[in-house]
Protein backbone atom coordinates (compact mmCIF):
# COMPACT_ATOMS: atom_id res chain seq x y z
CA UNK A 1 0.00 0.00 0.00
CA UNK A 2 1.10 3.56 -0.68
CA UNK A 3 1.87 5.93 2.19
CA UNK A 4 -1.35 7.88 1.70
CA UNK A 5 -3.49 4.78 2.11
CA UNK A 6 -2.15 4.48 5.66
CA UNK A 7 -2.08 8.18 6.52
CA UNK A 8 -3.98 10.46 8.88
CA UNK A 9 -4.20 13.97 7.41
CA UNK A 10 -4.17 17.27 9.27
CA UNK A 11 -5.65 20.16 7.29
CA UNK A 12 -4.41 23.73 7.79
CA UNK A 13 -5.69 26.85 6.05
CA UNK A 14 -2.50 28.92 6.32
CA UNK A 15 -3.78 32.41 5.42
CA UNK A 16 -6.41 32.11 8.15
CA UNK A 17 -4.35 30.42 10.84
CA UNK A 18 -1.55 32.95 10.46
CA UNK A 19 -3.93 35.92 10.63
CA UNK A 20 -3.04 37.25 7.18
CA UNK A 21 -4.82 40.26 5.70
CA UNK A 22 -7.91 39.18 3.76
CA UNK A 23 -6.72 41.18 0.77
CA UNK A 24 -3.10 40.83 -0.26
CA UNK A 25 -1.33 43.92 1.03
CA UNK A 26 2.13 42.46 0.46
CA UNK A 27 2.87 42.47 4.20
CA UNK A 28 4.15 39.22 5.65
CA UNK A 29 3.02 38.02 9.06
CA UNK A 30 6.17 37.82 11.22
CA UNK A 31 7.01 34.19 11.96
CA UNK A 32 4.13 32.74 9.94
CA UNK A 33 6.04 29.60 8.98
CA UNK A 34 7.33 29.19 12.54
CA UNK A 35 3.69 29.16 13.60
CA UNK A 36 2.79 26.65 10.88
CA UNK A 37 5.65 24.43 12.00
CA UNK A 38 4.44 24.54 15.61
CA UNK A 39 1.03 23.41 14.42
CA UNK A 40 2.54 20.62 12.34
CA UNK A 41 4.33 19.47 15.51
CA UNK A 42 0.98 19.57 17.31
CA UNK A 43 -0.52 17.48 14.50
CA UNK A 44 2.28 14.94 14.96
CA UNK A 45 1.45 14.77 18.68
CA UNK A 46 -2.12 13.89 17.72
CA UNK A 47 -0.85 11.19 15.38
CA UNK A 48 -1.33 12.90 12.01
CA UNK A 49 1.23 11.65 9.51
CA UNK A 50 0.51 14.09 6.67
CA UNK A 51 -0.04 17.85 6.56
CA UNK A 52 -2.48 19.14 3.97
CA UNK A 53 -1.73 22.84 3.74
CA UNK A 54 -4.34 24.89 1.92
CA UNK A 55 -3.76 27.63 -0.67
CA UNK A 56 -0.16 28.64 -0.40
CA UNK A 57 0.88 30.48 -3.53
CA UNK A 58 0.60 34.19 -4.31
CA UNK A 59 -3.03 35.29 -4.59
CA UNK A 60 -5.15 38.40 -4.38
CA UNK A 61 -7.33 37.36 -1.46
CA UNK A 62 -8.41 33.95 -0.20
CA UNK A 63 -5.76 31.86 -1.91
CA UNK A 64 -7.89 30.36 -4.65
CA UNK A 65 -7.43 33.42 -6.89
CA UNK A 66 -3.82 32.65 -7.82
CA UNK A 67 -1.54 35.41 -9.10
CA UNK A 68 1.73 33.49 -9.36
CA UNK A 69 2.20 29.70 -9.13
CA UNK A 70 5.91 30.07 -8.47
CA UNK A 71 5.78 32.40 -5.50
CA UNK A 72 4.70 31.56 -1.96
CA UNK A 73 2.08 34.08 -0.84
CA UNK A 74 4.06 37.02 0.45
CA UNK A 75 1.57 37.43 3.31
CA UNK A 76 2.98 34.17 4.69
CA UNK A 77 6.67 34.59 3.91
CA UNK A 78 9.19 33.33 1.40
CA UNK A 79 9.83 30.31 -0.77
CA UNK A 80 12.87 29.49 1.38
CA UNK A 81 10.75 29.48 4.54
CA UNK A 82 8.30 27.07 2.95
CA UNK A 83 11.18 24.81 1.91
CA UNK A 84 12.36 24.76 5.52
CA UNK A 85 8.80 23.99 6.71
CA UNK A 86 8.57 20.94 4.42
CA UNK A 87 12.01 19.74 5.54
CA UNK A 88 10.93 19.96 9.19
CA UNK A 89 7.76 17.99 8.46
CA UNK A 90 9.74 15.33 6.62
CA UNK A 91 12.22 15.12 9.51
CA UNK A 92 9.40 14.14 11.88
CA UNK A 93 7.96 11.66 9.38
CA UNK A 94 5.13 13.80 8.00
CA UNK A 95 4.28 14.08 4.31
CA UNK A 96 3.15 17.46 2.90
CA UNK A 97 0.52 18.06 0.25
CA UNK A 98 -0.58 21.47 -1.01
CA UNK A 99 -3.57 22.91 -2.83
CA UNK A 100 -3.30 22.77 -6.60
CA UNK A 101 -5.66 25.42 -8.00
CA UNK A 102 -5.63 24.77 -11.73
CA UNK A 103 -9.19 25.35 -12.90
CA UNK A 104 -8.93 29.12 -12.58
CA UNK A 105 -6.73 32.02 -11.55
CA UNK A 106 -7.32 35.44 -10.08
CA UNK A 107 -7.75 38.58 -12.13
CA UNK A 108 -4.29 39.62 -10.97
CA UNK A 109 -2.67 36.63 -12.70
CA UNK A 110 0.11 37.97 -14.90
CA UNK A 111 -1.14 36.44 -18.18
CA UNK A 112 -4.67 37.78 -17.66
CA UNK A 113 -3.30 41.24 -16.94
CA UNK A 114 -1.46 41.07 -20.25
CA UNK A 115 -4.77 40.35 -22.00
CA UNK A 116 -6.36 43.31 -20.21
CA UNK A 117 -3.59 45.52 -21.55
CA UNK A 118 -3.13 44.18 -25.09
CA UNK A 119 -6.54 42.55 -25.69
CA UNK A 120 -6.49 40.51 -28.93
CA UNK A 121 -2.80 41.32 -29.44
CA UNK A 122 -1.87 39.48 -26.25
CA UNK A 123 -0.05 36.18 -26.83
CA UNK A 124 -1.95 34.86 -23.78
CA UNK A 125 -5.50 35.50 -24.96
CA UNK A 126 -5.95 31.79 -25.68
CA UNK A 127 -4.93 30.89 -22.14
CA UNK A 128 -8.51 31.74 -21.22
CA UNK A 129 -12.00 31.41 -22.69
CA UNK A 130 -12.44 34.96 -23.99
CA UNK A 131 -14.89 36.71 -26.30
CA UNK A 132 -14.08 40.27 -27.37
CA UNK A 133 -17.72 40.70 -28.37
CA UNK A 134 -18.92 40.76 -24.76
CA UNK A 135 -18.19 42.27 -21.36
CA UNK A 136 -18.40 41.55 -17.63
CA UNK A 137 -19.20 43.49 -14.50
CA UNK A 138 -15.53 44.49 -14.38
CA UNK A 139 -15.92 46.32 -17.73
CA UNK A 140 -12.73 44.92 -19.24
CA UNK A 141 -14.21 45.31 -22.70
CA UNK A 142 -14.34 41.56 -23.17
CA UNK A 143 -16.19 38.59 -21.71
CA UNK A 144 -14.46 35.58 -20.17
CA UNK A 145 -15.60 32.30 -18.68
CA UNK A 146 -15.32 32.23 -14.90
CA UNK A 147 -15.66 29.48 -12.31
CA UNK A 148 -19.38 29.02 -11.66
CA UNK A 149 -20.07 32.61 -12.72
CA UNK A 150 -17.73 34.13 -10.15
CA UNK A 151 -15.88 36.67 -12.28
CA UNK A 152 -13.04 37.16 -9.83
CA UNK A 153 -11.96 33.61 -10.75
CA UNK A 154 -10.92 33.44 -14.41
CA UNK A 155 -11.18 29.96 -15.91
CA UNK A 156 -8.02 28.62 -17.54
CA UNK A 157 -8.10 26.94 -20.96
CA UNK A 158 -6.68 23.54 -20.06
CA UNK A 159 -6.87 22.46 -23.70
CA UNK A 160 -4.04 24.91 -24.45
CA UNK A 161 -0.68 23.09 -24.25
CA UNK A 162 1.07 26.28 -23.13
CA UNK A 163 -1.23 26.52 -20.10
CA UNK A 164 -0.67 22.87 -19.22
CA UNK A 165 3.09 23.25 -19.59
CA UNK A 166 3.07 26.33 -17.35
CA UNK A 167 1.22 24.41 -14.64
CA UNK A 168 3.43 21.35 -14.98
CA UNK A 169 6.58 23.49 -14.80
CA UNK A 170 5.27 24.97 -11.55
CA UNK A 171 4.56 21.53 -10.08
CA UNK A 172 8.00 20.32 -11.16
CA UNK A 173 9.46 23.25 -9.25
CA UNK A 174 7.35 22.53 -6.15
CA UNK A 175 8.73 18.99 -6.05
CA UNK A 176 12.34 19.90 -6.92
CA UNK A 177 12.59 22.99 -4.71
CA UNK A 178 10.37 22.09 -1.75
CA UNK A 179 9.92 18.31 -1.87
CA UNK A 180 6.12 18.24 -1.61
CA UNK A 181 4.46 14.83 -1.63
CA UNK A 182 1.20 15.48 -3.42
CA UNK A 183 -1.61 17.80 -4.41
CA UNK A 184 -5.15 18.37 -3.30
CA UNK A 185 -6.86 19.51 -6.49
CA UNK A 186 -9.31 22.34 -5.95
CA UNK A 187 -12.71 21.84 -7.68
CA UNK A 188 -11.46 18.67 -9.33
CA UNK A 189 -15.03 18.05 -10.50
CA UNK A 190 -14.64 21.06 -12.82
CA UNK A 191 -11.27 20.06 -14.27
CA UNK A 192 -11.05 18.67 -17.77
CA UNK A 193 -10.68 14.90 -17.55
CA UNK A 194 -8.01 14.82 -20.25
CA UNK A 195 -6.00 17.26 -18.12
CA UNK A 196 -6.35 14.98 -15.10
CA UNK A 197 -4.99 12.06 -17.12
CA UNK A 198 -2.06 14.19 -18.28
CA UNK A 199 -1.45 15.30 -14.70
CA UNK A 200 -1.42 11.73 -13.40
CA UNK A 201 1.08 10.61 -16.04
CA UNK A 202 3.25 13.66 -15.39
CA UNK A 203 3.34 13.40 -11.59
CA UNK A 204 3.99 9.65 -11.63
CA UNK A 205 7.39 10.47 -13.09
CA UNK A 206 8.20 13.20 -10.58
CA UNK A 207 8.27 11.38 -7.27
CA UNK A 208 7.39 7.89 -6.04
CA UNK A 209 3.87 7.70 -4.58
CA UNK A 210 3.11 11.35 -5.36
CA UNK A 211 -0.59 11.58 -4.45
CA UNK A 212 -3.45 13.38 -6.20
CA UNK A 213 -6.54 14.01 -4.07
CA UNK A 214 -9.48 15.65 -5.80
CA UNK A 215 -12.18 17.88 -4.37
CA UNK A 216 -15.42 16.22 -5.49
CA UNK A 217 -18.97 16.72 -4.25
CA UNK A 218 -21.63 14.51 -5.83
CA UNK A 219 -22.00 11.75 -8.37
CA UNK A 220 -19.98 8.60 -8.97
CA UNK A 221 -16.47 9.33 -7.69
CA UNK A 222 -15.05 6.66 -10.02
CA UNK A 223 -15.39 9.24 -12.75
CA UNK A 224 -12.36 11.01 -11.28
CA UNK A 225 -10.81 8.38 -8.98
CA UNK A 226 -9.29 5.57 -11.01
CA UNK A 227 -5.98 4.17 -12.20
CA UNK A 228 -5.60 6.89 -14.86
CA UNK A 229 -6.64 9.99 -12.92
CA UNK A 230 -6.87 10.66 -9.17
CA UNK A 231 -5.76 8.39 -6.34
CA UNK A 232 -8.40 9.69 -3.93
CA UNK A 233 -11.27 12.18 -3.63
CA UNK A 234 -13.14 13.97 -0.86
CA UNK A 235 -16.01 11.84 0.43
CA UNK A 236 -18.70 14.52 0.60
CA UNK A 237 -21.48 11.94 0.48
CA UNK A 238 -20.40 10.54 3.83
CA UNK A 239 -19.52 14.00 5.21
CA UNK A 240 -23.21 14.89 5.01
CA UNK A 241 -24.25 11.51 6.39
CA UNK A 242 -21.96 11.83 9.39
CA UNK A 243 -23.57 14.88 10.97
CA UNK A 244 -27.05 14.37 9.57
CA UNK A 245 -27.39 10.84 10.93
CA UNK A 246 -26.39 12.02 14.40
CA UNK A 247 -28.60 15.12 14.36
CA UNK A 248 -31.64 13.14 13.21
CA UNK A 249 -30.73 10.13 15.38
CA UNK A 250 -30.95 7.97 12.32
CA UNK A 251 -27.68 6.08 11.94
CA UNK A 252 -29.22 4.15 9.05
CA UNK A 253 -28.27 7.15 6.87
CA UNK A 254 -24.51 6.93 7.30
CA UNK A 255 -24.47 3.12 7.38
CA UNK A 256 -26.47 3.03 4.13
CA UNK A 257 -23.83 5.25 2.50
CA UNK A 258 -20.97 3.12 3.84
CA UNK A 259 -22.64 -0.10 2.65
CA UNK A 260 -23.30 1.49 -0.76
CA UNK A 261 -19.69 2.61 -1.06
CA UNK A 262 -17.75 -0.21 0.61
CA UNK A 263 -20.08 -3.10 1.43
CA UNK A 264 -19.32 -6.75 0.67
CA UNK A 265 -21.50 -7.00 -2.44
CA UNK A 266 -19.79 -7.00 -5.83
CA UNK A 267 -21.72 -3.91 -6.97
CA UNK A 268 -20.52 -1.56 -4.23
CA UNK A 269 -18.80 1.50 -5.61
CA UNK A 270 -15.39 2.07 -4.03
CA UNK A 271 -14.24 -1.22 -2.57
CA UNK A 272 -10.45 -1.11 -2.21
CA UNK A 273 -10.29 2.67 -2.69
CA UNK A 274 -9.27 5.13 0.02
CA UNK A 275 -11.40 8.29 -0.07
CA UNK A 276 -10.62 11.29 2.15
CA UNK A 277 -12.88 11.08 5.23
CA UNK A 278 -13.72 14.27 7.14
CA UNK A 279 -16.39 15.84 9.30
CA UNK A 280 -15.50 19.47 8.51
CA UNK A 281 -13.08 21.60 6.51
CA UNK A 282 -12.43 25.19 5.37
CA UNK A 283 -15.61 25.31 3.28
CA UNK A 284 -18.27 23.96 5.66
CA UNK A 285 -19.65 24.64 9.13
CA UNK A 286 -17.48 23.03 11.79
CA UNK A 287 -18.63 19.80 13.40
CA UNK A 288 -18.85 21.38 16.88
CA UNK A 289 -21.32 23.92 15.47
CA UNK A 290 -23.41 21.77 13.17
CA UNK A 291 -23.89 18.93 15.67
CA UNK A 292 -26.94 19.61 17.80
CA UNK A 293 -25.61 17.50 20.66
CA UNK A 294 -21.98 18.18 21.65
CA UNK A 295 -21.81 14.74 23.25
CA UNK A 296 -21.78 13.41 19.69
CA UNK A 297 -18.40 14.99 18.88
CA UNK A 298 -16.32 11.93 19.92
CA UNK A 299 -18.76 9.74 18.01
CA UNK A 300 -18.45 11.62 14.73
CA UNK A 301 -14.68 11.26 14.95
CA UNK A 302 -15.15 7.61 15.84
CA UNK A 303 -16.88 7.20 12.49
CA UNK A 304 -14.24 9.23 10.62
CA UNK A 305 -11.43 7.05 12.00
CA UNK A 306 -13.19 3.70 11.60
CA UNK A 307 -14.92 4.01 8.21
CA UNK A 308 -12.96 3.01 5.10
CA UNK A 309 -10.83 5.92 3.95
CA UNK A 310 -8.11 8.36 4.93
CA UNK A 311 -9.09 10.30 8.09
CA UNK A 312 -8.57 14.06 7.97
CA UNK A 313 -8.72 16.50 10.92
CA UNK A 314 -9.26 20.23 10.31
CA UNK A 315 -7.16 22.54 12.48
CA UNK A 316 -8.91 23.59 15.67
CA UNK A 317 -11.69 21.03 15.36
CA UNK A 318 -9.66 18.54 17.39
CA UNK A 319 -10.61 20.47 20.52
CA UNK A 320 -14.12 21.43 19.36
CA UNK A 321 -13.58 24.90 17.89
CA UNK A 322 -16.75 26.31 16.36
CA UNK A 323 -17.40 28.08 13.06
CA UNK A 324 -20.59 28.78 11.13
CA UNK A 325 -20.64 28.96 7.33
CA UNK A 326 -23.45 31.53 7.57
CA UNK A 327 -20.94 34.01 9.00
CA UNK A 328 -18.74 33.79 5.90
CA UNK A 329 -15.80 31.67 4.86
CA UNK A 330 -13.25 33.54 6.96
CA UNK A 331 -15.16 32.54 10.11
CA UNK A 332 -14.29 28.94 9.21
CA UNK A 333 -10.61 29.83 8.76
CA UNK A 334 -9.67 31.69 11.95
CA UNK A 335 -6.35 32.54 13.54
CA UNK A 336 -5.61 30.76 16.83
CA UNK A 337 -2.77 31.87 19.07
CA UNK A 338 -1.75 28.29 19.84
CA UNK A 339 -3.17 24.79 19.66
CA UNK A 340 -5.43 23.66 22.50
CA UNK A 341 -5.77 20.20 23.97
CA UNK A 342 -8.74 18.76 25.84
CA UNK A 343 -10.55 15.47 26.32
CA UNK A 344 -11.76 15.47 22.71
CA UNK A 345 -8.16 15.86 21.54
CA UNK A 346 -7.19 12.94 23.77
CA UNK A 347 -9.89 10.82 22.15
CA UNK A 348 -8.87 11.78 18.60
CA UNK A 349 -5.22 11.06 19.39
CA UNK A 350 -6.20 7.63 20.71
CA UNK A 351 -8.23 6.98 17.56
CA UNK A 352 -5.31 8.08 15.38
CA UNK A 353 -3.03 5.68 17.26
CA UNK A 354 -5.56 2.88 16.78
CA UNK A 355 -5.77 3.66 13.07
CA UNK A 356 -1.97 3.63 12.77
CA UNK A 357 -1.63 0.32 14.62
CA UNK A 358 -4.55 -1.53 13.03
CA UNK A 359 -4.29 -2.79 9.48
CA UNK A 360 -7.99 -3.70 9.63
CA UNK A 361 -8.97 -0.08 10.30
CA UNK A 362 -6.71 1.15 7.51
CA UNK A 363 -7.60 -1.28 4.74
CA UNK A 364 -10.09 -3.87 5.98
CA UNK A 365 -13.43 -4.59 4.35
CA UNK A 366 -16.72 -3.30 5.75
CA UNK A 367 -19.55 -5.46 7.09
CA UNK A 368 -22.63 -4.23 8.95
CA UNK A 369 -23.37 -6.32 12.09
CA UNK A 370 -26.12 -4.37 13.88
CA UNK A 371 -28.00 -1.16 13.18
CA UNK A 372 -30.73 0.76 14.97
CA UNK A 373 -31.60 4.42 14.75
CA UNK A 374 -29.28 5.21 17.67
CA UNK A 375 -26.68 2.42 17.63
CA UNK A 376 -24.44 0.82 15.05
CA UNK A 377 -21.99 -2.06 15.13
CA UNK A 378 -19.85 -2.91 12.11
CA UNK A 379 -16.74 -4.87 11.33
CA UNK A 380 -13.50 -3.97 9.56
CA UNK A 381 -11.61 -7.12 8.63
CA UNK A 382 -8.43 -8.04 6.78
CA UNK A 383 -6.57 -11.33 6.68
CA UNK A 384 -5.33 -11.98 10.20
CA UNK A 385 -7.18 -9.14 11.96
CA UNK A 386 -10.74 -8.08 12.77
CA UNK A 387 -11.91 -4.89 14.49
CA UNK A 388 -15.52 -4.42 15.57
CA UNK A 389 -16.67 -0.80 15.87
CA UNK A 390 -19.56 -0.08 18.23
CA UNK A 391 -21.26 3.31 18.61
CA UNK A 392 -24.10 4.31 20.91
CA UNK A 393 -25.48 7.78 20.12
CA UNK A 394 -28.11 7.61 22.87
CA UNK A 395 -27.98 9.13 26.35
CA UNK A 396 -28.57 5.74 28.01
CA UNK A 397 -26.86 2.34 27.88
CA UNK A 398 -27.67 -0.16 25.15
CA UNK A 399 -27.22 -3.93 25.32
CA UNK A 400 -26.10 -5.06 21.89
CA UNK A 401 -26.52 -8.62 20.65
CA UNK A 402 -24.63 -9.62 17.52
CA UNK A 403 -22.36 -12.41 16.34
CA UNK A 404 -18.81 -11.32 17.08
CA UNK A 405 -17.33 -14.69 16.06
CA UNK A 406 -14.98 -14.48 19.01
CA UNK A 407 -15.16 -14.40 22.79
CA UNK A 408 -12.86 -11.59 23.82
CA UNK A 409 -11.33 -8.39 22.47
CA UNK A 410 -9.38 -5.31 23.49
CA UNK A 411 -10.55 -1.74 22.85
CA UNK A 412 -7.92 -0.04 20.68
CA UNK A 413 -9.03 3.38 21.99
CA UNK A 414 -8.85 2.74 25.74
CA UNK A 415 -6.87 -0.51 26.01
CA UNK A 416 -9.68 -2.05 28.09
CA UNK A 417 -10.50 -5.76 27.64
CA UNK A 418 -13.95 -6.73 26.39
CA UNK A 419 -15.94 -9.95 26.74
CA UNK A 420 -18.62 -10.59 24.11
CA UNK A 421 -20.30 -13.29 26.20
CA UNK A 422 -23.98 -12.56 26.81
CA UNK A 423 -23.95 -9.47 24.59
CA UNK A 424 -22.08 -6.18 24.76
CA UNK A 425 -23.01 -3.24 26.97
CA UNK A 426 -22.60 0.09 25.13
CA UNK A 427 -22.40 3.04 27.56
CA UNK A 428 -24.22 6.29 26.69
CA UNK A 429 -22.51 8.35 23.97
CA UNK A 430 -19.77 5.77 23.48
CA UNK A 431 -17.51 4.49 20.74
CA UNK A 432 -15.32 1.39 20.87
CA UNK A 433 -12.83 -0.17 18.47
CA UNK A 434 -12.68 -3.81 19.64
CA UNK A 435 -9.79 -5.81 18.20
CA UNK A 436 -10.88 -9.44 18.32
CA UNK A 437 -8.63 -12.12 19.76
Amino acid sequence: MAWYDNAVFYHIYPLGLCGCAHENDGQAVPGAFNKLNAWAEHAADIGCTAIYIGPLFESGSHGYDTIDYRLVDRRLGTNAEFKDFVARCHARGQKVIVDGVFNHVGRGFWAFKDVQEKRWDSPYKDWFHISFDGNTNYNDGFWYEAWEGCNELVKLNLHNPDVVNHIFDAIRGWVADYGIDGLRLDVAYSLDEAFLRQLRRFTEGLKPEFVLVGETLHGDYNRWMNDEMLHSVTNYECYKGLYSSLNSMNLFEIIHSLKRQFGPENWTLYKGRHLLSFCDNHDVTRAATILQNKAHLPLIYGLVFSMPGIPCVYYGSEWGAEGDKRNGDWSLRPSFDAPEWNSLTDTIAAMARAHRESRALRCGDFTDLLITNRQTVFQRAVEGERVIVAINAEDKPFHAHFNANCGRAVDLITGAPHDFGGGSELPPYSVAFWKCE
